[in-house]
């Protein structure tokens, strides 16, 4: 039995066999749906509010993003408006039931996390860029925000936990 786990040194999942006792920090071949280990869950306050949440995200960067290269392209030169054009353009495929947000990250996220289809992990306030944070933290869980801008270009974000 296979179960997604998050390691605290590294801050990242990783995936664990209960069967063998083995790890491993890449998601086992051929296996789609893990079982997540409950330590994963959003962390609320006394207040009943997340002080942290999980989220995934699609990332697409243009010129003017503070590094406008990625694991995709060396050299990124579309515009803004043509990096907005095409999160408008996942959103609507996500939104018509189309497709999903990991199966389109994996596939044309400019962020490295595309590896993990997406999938950001917990993070807490101060940990993001604060327009994304302020998206992630106001969405409600499984809930897909619109376009959100910050530095490192436009995205899309789904809430996991």
């Amino acid at each position: 039995m296979k179960q997604e786990r998050w390691s605290r040194s590294r801050d990242r999942a990783y995936f664990f066999n209960r069967n063998t006792g083995e790890s491993q920090w890449d998601r086992p071949e051929g296996v789609d749906e893990i079982p997540v280990a409950s330590d994963r869950t959003a962390v609320l306050g006394t207040d009943g509010k997340a002080q942290k949440v999980r989220a995934s995200h699609i990332l697409v960067k243009h010129a003017g993003s503070r590094r406008p290269s990625s694991w995709r392209e060396e050299t990124i030169t579309r515009s803004k408006e043509e990096a907005i054009n095409i999160i408008k353009g996942y959103h609507a495929k996500i939104t018509s039931g189309e497709t999903d947000l990991p199966s389109l990250a994996e596939i044309y996220s400019d962020c490295p996390s595309a590896k993990h289809k997406g999938d950001l992990g917990l993070f807490g306030p101060g940990q993001m860029q604060p327009p994304f944070e302020n998206a992630a933290f106001a969405l409600e869980i499984g809930q897909l925000s619109d376009v959100v801008e910050t530095d490192s270009g436009v995205h899309l974000i789904l809430r996991t936990a």
